[in-house]
């Protein structure tokens, strides 16, 4: 059974980005064909990394992919199957990735992750990620079981809606309420590490 590198729990379900010796975790929970996940991601993505680059807190990545039963289509677990590739390649790469998705999110309504052309023209976009392995484990779904796991752990975790955000189990708001994202000074706030 395929489990990418760079992952914990059982059946490796959860993502890693950042010093696994950080006190703080902070639990990202999203769907890659989720609007609201990418506008939390173009708002606080940046300083969400340069948080665990700085050793801060870990960043654990849980996937959803229940937009594609809720829409129909296969976009969230493929991206989720192109996700595990990534993460196998190496944490950086990884959430590079992870962005680039993000930041060329198709329209909620349109299955633009089920093509595995557009999965790998963007990962073209990230530096050391294509190679003959990653390109075939896009193309032949090698972490298809993997994705499935993910989606259902997500499904286990009680949590019922993306974007979730969790520092060490306590909910951290990144959507105000007009569902735009908040400013990273607030983010920043909300963790203990405003000024």
């Amino acid at each position: 059974m395929m489990r990418p590198a760079n992952t914990l729990g059982e059946g490796g379900t959860t993502v890693v980005y950042g010093s696994p010796s950080a006190q703080r975790v902070l639990h990202v929970y999203a769907d890659p064909r989720c609007p609201y996940c990418k506008r939390m991601d173009v708002a606080l993505g940046d300083t969400m990394r340069r948080l665990a680059d700085d050793g801060h807190l870990t960043l654990y990545h849980h996937f959803a992919a229940f937009l594609d039963d809720a829409l129909g289509g296969s976009g969230s677990h493929r991206a989720l199957n192109a996700l595990g590739a990534a993460a196998d390649v190496g944490q950086v790469p990884f959430l590079a990735y992870l962005r680039t998705l993000f930041a060329h999110q198709p329209p909620e309504d349109f299955d633009g992750f089920a093509s595995p052309e557009t999965l790998l023209m963007l990962a073209g976009e990230v530096a050391g990620l294509r190679s003959a392995e990653f390109d075939e484990a896009v193309l032949q779904l090698r972490y298809r079981e993997w994705a499935d796991r993910v989606a259902a752990a997500f499904e286990a975790s009680g949590v019922t809606a993306t974007p979730t955000v969790l520092l060490d189990g306590a909910p951290v708001t990144v959507l105000g309420s007009t569902g735009h994202a908040v400013a990273p000074e607030e983010f920043l706030w909300q963790l203990g590490l405003g000024r």
